[in-house]
């Protein structure tokens, strides 16, 4: 049985299987999943579990080159963007991580290419998020 990190067998599968620029979106409860695009869905119920508990387990298990976010957060969710930002500055590279903020339409176009998307119980706007891999060596 494993002793830490990741539990959830599906999100654990999908970051062990990432190669360098490989996408993965954590994504509120609203947020639409193309049907093409894996869907980790760990919706409970309204707010649980919330976006920055799952976002929070994830870095952890991954290490990050670029985030991508929808340019409405920054006016529709400035405590949520606030605290993306906190832990994206805290990363052990967090000065080399880029943050492009696109539409929203993009943000849901995008994620289309990712690995998977994983839902979250949150119910606060605009709290979803591209996470692009980075090389793990070199």
């Amino acid at each position: 049985m494993k002793r830490n990190g990741i539990l959830n067998s599906d999100i654990s599968r999908v970051l062990s299987y990432m190669g360098h620029t490989d996408r993965i979106c954590i994504g509120d409860c609203g947020l639409p999943i193309p049907e093409s695009t894996e869907r980790i869905d760990l919706a409970l119920c309204f707010g649980q579990p919330s976006f920055m508990s799952v976002l929070n387990e994830v870095v952890k298990d991954m290490k990050i080159e670029k985030v991508i976010l929808a340019e409405e957060i920054k006016v529709q969710n400035p405590k949520v963007l606030g605290e993306i930002l906190d832990l994206i500055k805290n990363l052990e590279n967090g000065s080399d991580i880029e943050i492009e903020f696109v539409s929203h339409v993009e943000l849901k176009q995008l994620t289309c290419d990712c690995k998977a998307v994983v839902r979250s119980g949150e119910t606060s706007p605009y709290a979803n998020i591209i996470l692009q891999s980075a090389c793990i060596f070199g």
